[in-house]
């Protein structure tokens, strides 16, 4: 990049530590890279006077942290917030046309921990209307008449365009692991509830879960060991992982050209010496799929109910259909579903012992990202995984026929968050 501007998160971290780099030059590089590709792709929520409000945040974090070794682990980083996280000081949009002030609430406690580990808020990053299929403006950095993919939109195009080097996001389906894989970005979803929802606008408040986009693995480490409750790095040298490919109907959701990429990417894998076995996995996937969809459905009805009411015709047709979908399903079919969530855990997790597999790998999307801004693409790929709450990652593993970024799919197993995220680090290097 002309500016020289260090878009990893872990250098970037060394370098604003050690004062190697100053805060000021930075932000001066990173201004400059900004404002183009910015209004190229559309991925943040635009703000009057954004570098002279960091600018001034820069300077007080500075003079509270004037000795290197004594500055937080993320002193100075610029951080992408996805619009459904509340921030002091800024409105909350969700992506509708609701007025702010309806929206407004306390700081998102994962926004606060970042702030207090020395992080900076670039500003608010376009989602999907309350994170579900309304599309924003954003659009796919790779080609920008591509979709990003969503929810989480902007966060994952800022990312990839190296205009911010870590990002919040939130995923009910596939809303961090399939723009990952668009973009062409690491993207991670912890174990459920391992990253606090606290402050967050719900989609729904069973299957949401909270995480971030970063360029690489090592960043992501850094970040996760911050936002992580109770973070553990592995205190010993990590085995290699085997993989387990989850056959079955699941797996043919993909389409011609993601199996393709899938089975060359895993050929790579054993050729570096990883062990794959394949499993039939999830027979009654389509009851799966149906169930995690009105479950999310009706807790989304639920818990907009009221701003329904007032505003029911500022919403996108795509949350209204949700929404009115959601209001007709029974208390006892909430049950079900969530009883459904526990078996297809324990059911997973059998296997995973039984065949002595330390992860799933799957296409993290059906495909590379769709040309176009309305659809944000299909989340088929992430769904099970989401329903489950098990943790996963998206490693970027090369590019479809028309230049677009492909990614694979990394899942383990319940708060296995630590393993995971180590063991992407093996495979990453492998897939060079």
């Amino acid at each position: 990049m002309a500016n020289n501007l260090e878009t990893r998160l872990a250098p970037l971290v060394l370098a604003l530590h050690s004062g190697q780099l100053s805060l000021n030059d930075y932000l001066e590089q990173l201004e400059a890279q900004f404002t183009p590709e910015n209004e190229r792709i559309l991925a943040f929520l635009p703000e009057e006077g954004r570098f002279e409000r960091l600018r001034l945040e820069a300077a007080e974090l500075h003079a509270r942290y004037p000795k290197p070794e004594l500055r937080p682990p993320l002193y100075g980083v610029p951080i992408g917030v996805k619009d459904i996280f509340h921030v002091e000081g800024f409105p909350t949009h969700g992506g509708s046309q609701l007025p702010a002030d309806v929206l407004t609430g306390p700081e998102a406690e994962s926004v606060t921990q970042l702030k207090q580990a020395g992080a900076l808020i670039l500003g608010k990053a376009v989602t999907t209307e309350f994170a579900y299929f309304g599309p924003g403006p954003t659009r796919n950095p790779h080609n920008p008449a591509h979709t990003p993919g969503g929810s989480s939109s902007g966060s994952a195009a800022a990312v990839a365009a190296g205009i911010c080097p870590l990002a919040l996001g939130t995923q009910t389906v596939g809303s961090i692991i399939r723009p990952a894989s668009f973009c062409g970005t690491v993207g991670f979803k912890p174990t459920s509830g391992r990253i606090s929802a606290k402050n967050v606008i719900p989609l729904s408040v069973t299957l949401d879960h909270i995480g971030f986009f970063t360029q690489d693995v090592p960043g992501a480490i850094l970040a996760a060991s911050v936002l992580c409750q109770e973070w553990h790095e592995p205190s010993t040298q990590v085995e290699r992982p085997v993989l387990g490919i989850p056959a079955g109907p699941y797996l043919e959701k993909a389409s011609p050209e993601g199996l393709e990429h899938f089975q060359a990417t895993q050929k790579k894998l054993e050729q570096a010496g990883f062990t794959v076995r394949t499993v039939e996995v999830m027979p009654n996937f389509d009851e799966i799929y149906n169930w995690h969809m009105d479950l999310m459905a009706a807790d989304a009805a639920a818990f907009h109910k009221e701003w329904f009411a007032k505003f029911g015709d500022r919403y996108h047709p795509k949350t209204t259909a949700l929404l009115e979908r959601g209001r007709l399903i029974s208390a006892e079919q909430i049950k079900t579903y969530k009883a459904g969530r526990e078996q297809l855990r324990q059911e997973l997790s059998r296997l995973m012992t039984k065949h002595h597999i330390s992860l799933w790998i799957s296409p993290s999307a059906v495909g590379t990202a769709p040309l176009g801004l309305e659809s944000t693409g299909d989340p088929v790929m992430n769904l099970p995984w989401t329903y489950v709450g098990l943790p996963v990652v998206n490693l970027p593993s090369g590019f479809g026929e028309n230049g677009l970024p492909l990614g694979l799919q990394l899942t383990a197993g319940w708060q296995q968050d630590e393993q995971l995220l180590a063991w992407s680090a093996q495979i990453a290097e492998a897939l060079g």
